[in-house]
């Protein structure tokens, strides 16, 4: 597994309005994003029709599965220097070579499952975390926001074809996904019918948000469609804040799919993964997949933290802390070691919503 880096997201609930939500969403050229059309404007506001802004683009001829996803990455935009912009370009080399690795951690669980759609995003630094909350929720809820919802609407209009579909997400690009549950869905009621489930997975989901917002359910089973999904994992040592845990952060465990405190044992996880501690990509096997590691992470969630506890691994080689983050907090492997568990969860859901659609 790799040591852990500081890749959390900052922190913020901002929920904008519909303006603003929908405010420099695609052309509205019809069909795949062309080589043709410029990646921005003089402004720098990237066109989702140019597939130049594109992680993760399938083929027409990809497109096989029934149900696809839509996934964004997690924060990985470092600033060098303090002259650095505090959100990047959506081109920034170092931003998007962590994002590939990344996509590969977290994004591969659902290679099985959907065929998958990943924009490029300008994105916030994690030096955010040193802000006030508010100048936190103003930046995210900025320019990151607006481009991964613009990415959302032309793939919607472009490229779903009216296929049910999964959100998936991690760090920064779950406190993203809140925001475009939050305004995208509630403005199209029709789009979120088609939504199977959303694994908003390394942010916060709180009740207050669900009162705000009641047309979206947390969910309570393995079987429930049309809900969200959330954790954030810890050591059971951790006595400090977690960055991304809010007040009465909801929590459901990624092995039993309850909402208990019942601890699921490493035996009972359907699968781990390794990840490369130079690289960052997950380790392979022979044909090239993720090399599944049996026994090896449990899952119990603690309520009184709002947390998913695991204590079965080496917090002092996979966790060591720095100067922003307690040692032991594994927001790195939210996925990695839940990584089948989701895989089979995600078929679950998807067979269960085409059967009742």
């Amino acid at each position: 597994m790799i040591t852990r880096k500081a890749r959390i997201t900052i922190g913020s609930v901002a929920i904008l309005c519909a303006v603003v939500l929908l405010a420099g969403c695609g052309s509205g050229t019809s069909g795949m994003p062309s080589t043709k059309v410029p990646a921005t404007d003089s402004q720098g506001v990237p066109d989702y029709a140019s597939s130049s802004n594109w992680l993760s683009l399938p083929s027409a001829k990809e497109s096989a599965k029934k149900v696809d996803v839509f996934f964004l990455y997690p924060t990985a935009y470092q600033q060098s220097s303090p002259s650095d912009p505090i959100v990047c370009a959506i081109d920034n080399p170092q931003m998007q070579s962590g994002a590939k690795s990344a996509f590969q951690r977290d994004a591969t669980v659902f290679s099985t499952v959907g065929n998958i759609y990943a924009p490029w995003y300008r994105q916030a630094a994690i030096s955010v975390l040193a802000l006030p909350f508010d100048e936190q929720q103003a930046i995210v809820g900025g320019e990151p926001t607006s481009d991964c919802i613009s990415a959302f609407d032309y793939y919607i209009k472009n490229l779903n074809k009216g296929r049910p579909f999964i959100l998936a997400s991690h760090s920064q690009g779950s406190n993203i996904m809140v925001n475009l549950l939050a305004g995208y869905m509630k403005q199209n009621p029709d789009v979120y019918k088609r939504m199977v489930v959303a694994y908003v997975i390394g942010y916060s989901i709180t009740p207050d948000y669900l009162r705000q917002n009641p047309e979206l359910k947390f969910a309570t089973g393995p079987d429930d469609t049309g809900v969200i999904v959330s954790y954030n994992t810890e050591a059971p040592t951790i006595k400090g804040k977690n960055p991304v845990v809010l007040p009465g952060a909801m929590v459901i465990n990624p092995i039993t799919w309850t909402t208990s405190e019942r601890e699921a044992t490493a035996a009972q996880n359907l699968g781990s993964i390794s990840v490369n501690p130079q690289t960052g990509y997950p380790v392979t096997d022979s044909k090239g997949n993720p090399e599944k590691v049996l026994n090896f992470a449990d899952a119990k969630i603690d309520k009184s933290r709002n947390c998913l506890i695991c204590s079965s691994v080496d917090q002092s080689t996979l966790a060591p802390g720095n100067e922003m983050v307690e040692s032991g907090i594994y927001h790195s492997f939210d996925y990695p070691f839940y990584y089948f568990d989701l895989r089979a969860n995600a078929r679950n859901r998807v067979a269960r919503y085409l059967k009742g659609n």
